[in-house]
């Protein structure tokens, strides 16, 4: 039997989650006040994932880059090679909320997406 500690990230809570583990597989979740942090625990346990957000630099815009985030959460070992795409992406002006800048980033699967308007200059 193997334990490990979490603090939960699922709601602004904040709960110190025990995640008790057998041949890999999650038996119980304790600690946790809303139903957030069971999920989070045995997820985070099991297939770590996150949302990243970023900016990335656009040309001939009001703004020199846009904010950005995956358009879904992506695992977690990927994150710095979604950084790096992220980094090396450049994109014209204009850009609105949730429209895909970077499809498929790092092969996850996942699009990356714009989270702020950048209109034309």
């Amino acid at each position: 039997m193997e334990k490990r500690e979490l603090t939960c990230i699922g709601c602004p809570m904040g709960c110190q989650l025990t995640v008790t583990m057998e041949n890999g597989e999650v038996t119980e979740v304790t600690g946790n006040t809303c139903q957030k942090g069971d999920i989070y625990a045995r997820k985070e346990v099991v297939n770590p994932t996150r949302i990243v957000t970023s900016t990335i630099r656009i040309t001939g815009g009001d703004k020199e880059r846009v904010s950005v985030k995956t358009a879904s959460d992506i695992p977690k070992d990927k994150i710095f090679e979604v950084m790096k795409d992220i980094d090396a992406a450049v994109v014209a002006a204009p850009a609105h909320i949730g429209d895909i800048l970077v499809q498929n980033v790092a092969g996850t699967g996942v699009d990356v997406i714009a989270t702020r308007n950048v209109e034309i200059a």
